[in-house]
């Protein structure tokens, strides 16, 4: 090969991996944000979950299991992770953890930062009652209230597209209770 011929062909191999890396820098970001399942009375500080919690974490999988996720981000509570952990383990991921027990902002601040290193990915987000709305919020989504209480079924779906992001309210597995009365609706 002359000295010609290999500068263009490096020149057509820098071109085409820029290329690449430009499609895939323009995917967008697919984020599933999910409350943890239905979760135990006890220990007080860190319930696992219960029968119906595994039952629901199992749904969330199979649910998932076309998605192609690619990053799961649960905090270190036995609840979310139980809830993260088949869906993780299907797809043959370790759960990234970002610790909840500060200020709500700053965990919502903190999950959209790692949801960012995932750029053009799919990745489950795994929260809580209060931690689901302010990380779409953080993540440029819509403002939303928190969940309820009761509210384990609710499923969004957050496309982060550049400076768009869009959202899809969804729910898998068995139906959640109403909501009682006094309860904000979020996105109802």
């Amino acid at each position: 090969m002359t000295s010609i011929s290999r500068r263009l062909f490096l020149a057509l191999l820098l071109t085409a991996g820029l290329a690449l890396q430009s499609l895939a820098q323009g995917a967008p970001t697919v984020v599933i944000i999910v409350r943890h399942a239905e979760k135990g009375a006890t220990p007080a500080t860190d319930p696992p979950l219960t029968e119906a919690g595994v039952a629901r974490a199992k749904a969330l999988a199979a649910v998932l299991a076309d998605a192609n996720v690619q990053a799961v981000i649960s905090t270190q509570l036995a609840r979310t992770r139980e809830t993260a952990r088949p869906t993780a383990e299907t797809r043959g991921l370790t759960i990234e953890t970002v610790t909840a027990g500060g200020p709500v902002a700053d965990n919502a601040k903190a999950v959209a930062d790692a949801v960012r290193k995932h750029r053009g990915k799919t990745v489950l987000v795994v929260g809580h009652s209060n931690t689901v709305a302010p990380i779409i919020a953080a993540l440029g989504g819509p403002k939303l209230t928190d969940l309820c209480d009761s509210e384990y079924s609710t499923l969004f779906t957050l496309v982060l597209d550049g400076p768009t992001a869009r959202l899809v309210r969804s729910s898998f597995g068995a139906p959640s209770p109403e909501v009682p009365a006094g309860c904000p609706k979020s996105m109802r």
